[in-house]
């Protein structure tokens, strides 16, 4: 299983997103930062934590007012301006700067397969779920990361077929990988 390495402050606030997750009995998982500590052994220290979940828009309104009770600070105009994003901006409060937290809604079947499917990294005395390899791949080519895309397609346990598989399920075909 592969290990989530995180800063005092970013361990805070990813635990505290994860526990008001939780609470909500909201599936998610962690991608971004979070998902690159996972699969490339970084760490979490800078930039916004990134959230994927599967939640309706009760829940989405549920989400705002625990974390707004939970050390996090809550901007309603934000809330309001990300809703068509299908968004929920947070603020994780902490005395040596708030940590921004992006939960993205899963609102295609693309995103609910990939929440699904996606597997544990320990993170701390427990486990976070992060997207699998290919999954992870597939954001990184949309956000033109062809460094981190080569990367996860060189570990062992990266299956290229699927990688393949997914971007011809989305209208880019295999020649989109690269290999």
């Amino acid at each position: 299983m592969h290990r989530i390495r995180a800063s005092a402050r970013y361990s805070k606030a990813i635990q505290a997103v994860a526990q008001v997750l939780t609470s909500l009995r909201i599936e998610a998982m962690f991608v971004g930062g979070v998902a690159r500590s996972a699969w490339m052994g970084s760490e979490v220290e800078s930039g916004a934590i990134d959230v994927l979940a599967l939640m309706t828009a009760q829940q989405r309104n549920q989400l705002a007012t625990m974390a707004s009770h939970r050390g996090f600070r809550v901007e309603r105009e934000e809330i309001e301006q990300a809703d068509e994003l299908d968004l929920v901006p947070l603020n994780f409060v902490d005395p040596d700067g708030d940590v921004r937290v992006h939960v993205l809604l899963a609102s295609n079947a693309l995103y609910g397969r990939m929440v699904a499917a996606g597997q544990p990294a320990t993170f701390g005395e427990g486990e976070l779920k992060v997207p699998r390899a290919e999954d992870l791949a597939l954001m990184l080519l949309m956000a033109e990361d062809q460094e981190a895309v080569d990367h996860l397609t060189s570990l062992p346990e990266f299956d290229l077929g699927a990688f393949r598989e997914r971007l011809a399920s989305i209208g880019l075909g295999g020649e989109a990988a690269g290999s």
